[in-house]
């Protein structure tokens, strides 16, 4: 079953026109491709001097991975909050995603996880090419990670 934009924006932290992605295409246990036109959006808050660099597609993976998150919580909890500790291997394909005609095929790939940290590979594709990829460690339940402030 096809996910529409309204049930991600329901079901992550990232709304309004943050909210990038359209759907969800297909998921399961460990993968999740979603859609994306936003890239095309001229208020795309991303955007900066008029154009959308590629690095602002991790943020399209790293919505597509909460979501994933989303869709493996279970029913009716609350959902868990989490950040994008690191990323690494990132390799940019391309310059910018705004010049991109199609739409974005986001991808992650969950290939680990012990509950708190989870580790996936993303790629963000149109047209079957790959324009960036790279792997992202995940800490779900940020709000109980101690910082070392006291006051």
């Amino acid at each position: 079953m096809r996910l529409d934009r309204s049930w991600i924006a329901a079901h992550i932290p990232h709304q309004g026109d943050m909210c990038l992605l359209d759907a969800v295409d297909t998921w399961d246990a460990q993968r999740i491709q979603c859609m994306a036109s936003s890239h095309h959006d001229p208020n795309n808050p991303l955007r900066s001097h008029g154009r959308l660099a590629a690095a602002c597609g991790i943020e399209y993976a790293a919505q597509a991975m909460a979501v994933h998150g989303a869709l493996l919580a279970p029913q009716q909890s609350r959902p868990r909050m989490g950040f994008l500790a690191s990323v690494r291997g990132v390799t940019l394909h391309v310059g910018r995603l705004d010049d991109i005609d199609a739409n974005l095929s986001v991808e992650a790939e969950r290939f680990s996880s012990d509950g708190n940290n989870v580790l996936y590979d993303f790629a963000v594709r149109a047209e079957g090419r790959v324009l960036l990829e790279g792997r992202a460690a995940v800490i779900i339940n940020a709000e109980t990670i101690h910082t070392g402030d006291h006051s």
